[in-house]
């Protein structure tokens, strides 16, 4: 399961940034996660309170935001939602040879809270 390789990494990046900063806890971390990133958001929110343990971050709240996927034609210059599963064929003009993926393959961190700072740190980690 990759999400608790992703959990860590979230909670190592964090917690690294709240020590940096002197933030005794965090209270809420919010990411972003495109649509084909391939994340399960269920296994991630678990795998995350599992990471988060013995951290500055134990008991923070994690909120996820899920970004469409959306694909660019380039002969016809198209934009679409490709869904899932995905289609990355124009509904314009049927090409499916010079597509561009825009969204849908972030993954995130958009803020964190942080708690006890001395002094503001960026909310971006």
């Amino acid at each position: 399961m990759h999400e608790m390789s992703i959990a860590m990494a979230v909670v190592d990046q964090v917690a690294e940034a709240a020590q940096a900063g002197a933030a005794r806890s965090v209270s809420r971390v919010e990411l972003e996660i495109g649509e084909l990133a391939g994340v399960v958001p269920d296994a991630l929110a678990f795998s995350f309170e599992l990471a988060c343990t013995g951290t500055p971050l134990e008991g923070a709240e994690l909120v996820t935001r899920s970004v469409a996927a959306r694909a660019r034609c380039a002969p016809c210059t198209g934009e679409w939602a490709v869904g899932m599963p995905p289609d990355l064929s124009c509904p314009g003009c049927g090409s499916g040879t010079d597509v561009e993926l825009l969204t849908g393959r972030e993954l995130r961190i958009l803020r964190v809270v942080w708690e006890d700072a001395p002094e503001p740190i960026p909310e971006e980690a």
